[in-house]
């Protein structure tokens, strides 16, 4: 499965409900009182008409670069990007001088012009670019190109990074953004590659592990030095439901820096920090899932609490994925379930 370029370092994606409650044209201009699930954007986003390519030509001609903003209404995250990250002054004052910010409602029906010039819908856009999360964001180029993709939310510090890396072109100068917000990264981490009792032990055989095994695969893509990887070990997965829902896959462990061989699912043999970079994996904690034949299925792109976390273990589990390939709609199913048995929870915890 390709992949665009995303946000490394970070483990931050966000699987949330759609709530289209109301009209996506009528989301735009109705205020947060009449619309409780709306959030305000910030008066400096662009008031675009939504031609992409347009929108891309005029950014380089201020000498800036366009970042789409992919929402929805009544998402958690998406509150929480716009007040705590573009709040920010030093993250505002970036975003405001190197881009044209626009936001796009991936329930919605306004007409967008996409960068191939074929007239569609936000929502048909945002599902032919991949968007699973919200909130999702696309730094592009002088060429409408994905220079960097955020998948979900991201710590303020780390947000803001990504801004930066694209703002000065660092991909022109051949720096990754995962060797680039390594050298800003002062979080103290453990130091240490995480091992979970159960998973399975290296050296890592995933073809062999196909073949006897009916279970899906989960492979955890981390490394020693991570914040977030520690958060995951330390409190997610050490709920009692994600833990129950853990027994349901096999799963392993994969440190994308290491040199050592790995048999990947498909049978080949190569250096785990190899198989990485061809899955396109330059963040922890990374969670790609895999069928009993081996196949990648679903993959965590962002910042996950517990409740997310458990949903994805369970939408791959169950084999819901084969049903209902969007997953936002099969977890806004089973949120629905939940409330309708009078089963409440925080989605940020």
């Amino acid at each position: 499965m390709t992949r665009p370029t995303h946000l490394p370092l970070a483990l931050c994606a966000v699987l949330l409900i759609a709530q289209p409650a109301l009209a996506a044209d009528d989301t735009e201009v109705l205020s947060d009182l009449q619309n409780p699930g709306y959030h305000s954007k910030p008066s400096w986003f662009k008031n675009s008409f939504l031609d992409i390519r347009e929108d891309v030509v005029e950014a380089a001609d201020a000498g800036k670069r366009v970042l789409l903003y992919f929402y929805q209404d009544g998402c958690p995250y998406c509150e929480k990007l716009l007040r705590d990250n573009f709040g920010d002054q030093a993250i505002s004052e970036t975003a405001r001088d190197a881009f044209e910010v626009i936001a796009l409602n991936i329930w919605g029906d306004r007409e967008v012009t996409g960068i191939d010039g074929a007239a569609t819908t936000e929502k048909a856009f945002a599902a032919a670019l991949g968007v699973q999360y919200t909130p999702s964001i696309l730094l592009l180029d002088e060429d409408a190109a994905t220079v960097l993709r955020i998948d979900g939310y991201y710590p303020p510090h780390q947000f803001h990074a990504g801004l930066r890396y694209v703002a000065q072109k660092r991909e022109e100068a051949g720096e990754s953004f995962r060797d680039f917000y390594a050298r800003q990264d002062t979080q103290t981490a453990s130091g240490e590659l995480h091992q979970e009792p159960g998973f399975l032990a290296p050296p890592l055989r995933l073809a062999d592990n196909r073949a006897r095994s009916e279970r899906p695969l989960l492979v955890m893509f981390e490394q020693p030095v991570c914040v977030a990887c520690d958060e995951l070990h330390q409190d997610i997965l050490r709920r009692e439901p994600v833990a129950l829902a853990l027994t349901n896959l096999d799963g392993a462990i994969v440190d994308i820096s290491s040199k050592e061989t790995i048999q990947t699912p498909a049978g080949r043999t190569l250096p785990s920090r190899d198989w990485a970079a061809e899955l396109g994996i330059q963040y922890t904690p990374s969670l790609v899932l895999f069928d009993d034949d081996g196949n990648e299925v679903f993959r965590t792109d962002g910042y996950l609490k517990a409740f997310h976390v458990h949903g994805v273990l369970d939408y791959v589990a169950t084999g819901a994925y084969r049903h209902q390939p969007n997953f936002q709609r099969w977890l806004q199913h089973r949120t629905d379930a939940l409330h309708a048995r009078g089963i409440d929870y925080d989605l940020m915890r």
